[in-house]
């Protein structure tokens, strides 16, 4: 079912890409912001610390991005009379698509940039997305004695390697808001954005044991478009 459910999405987005591309000059969007890391693990009481980021996109029409996305930041929390940061980088190629690409805009998209308002446009780009990456773990620990009985009793352990590379699936969802007015689209846009990242292993804080561990990141940014025709 998901497979199918899937490929009508699939389906639904390339018949619609030619509705909207006339006139677009299909830019690199790229930009950079910052916000706060939330920490969902073993060490359960969050701390919410800072983290930064850049990133590209291409846009294959005006609402479908693939893009590049780096990020740099800590993680934290407590528990169990235990704490843990992890100073961690990560990276990612992912690809989002915008409300716009559903509705029903004219065929011309230079004539759509400049007569929508200001609240059509902000709906047209909220955006769902999806990608695959790798973070790079810089955890320290302290870890008191009772819990580390308490987690190997349970079957669970602690990493070796507190600097180790995994995988990552994030999940985003925001808004690009744009400002600027051309005849092929926005040059500027400010970017909402609730990033949430799944771990395939259970090492953000050092400790393994039952679920895998996984990160929120609230963020405020700027875009800018390049080779966008004036």
């Amino acid at each position: 079912m998901t497979k199918k459910i899937l490929g009508l999405f699939i389906g639904v987005s390339c018949l619609t890409i030619g509705t909207v591309s006339a006139q677009f000059s299909r830019p690199i969007s790229v930009g950079a912001g910052a916000g706060a890391t939330i920490s969902l693990t073993d060490l359960a009481n969050v701390e919410s610390k800072f983290a930064f980021y850049g990133e590209a996109d291409y846009l294959i029409t005006p609402f479908i991005s693939v893009g590049l996305h780096g990020e740099k930041g800590t993680l934290a929390g407590n528990g169990y009379n235990s704490d843990f940061k992890n100073r961690y980088f990560a990276g990612n190629i992912n690809g989002k698509v915008r409300v716009g690409q559903f509705l029903t805009h004219k065929d011309n998209y230079s004539y759509y940039n400049l007569q929508a308002n200001t609240l059509s446009k902000i709906i047209s780009n909220i955006y769902v997305g999806a990608g695959a990456g790798l973070v790079k773990n810089r955890i320290k620990n302290q870890i008191d004695p009772n819990y580390i009985n308490a987690v190997t009793n349970q079957g669970g352990e602690f990493a070796e390697d507190l600097g180790e590379i995994h995988f990552v699936i994030p999940l985003n969802l925001g808004v690009d808001i744009p400002f600027g007015r051309t005849l092929y689209g926005p040059q500027w846009a400010i970017n909402v954005n609730y990033q949430h990242t799944l771990t395939t292993n259970d090492n953000l804080d050092g400790i393994k044991n039952k679920s895998n561990d996984q990160y929120g990141f609230v963020s405020l940014g700027v875009k800018y478009a390049l080779f966008n025709r004036k």
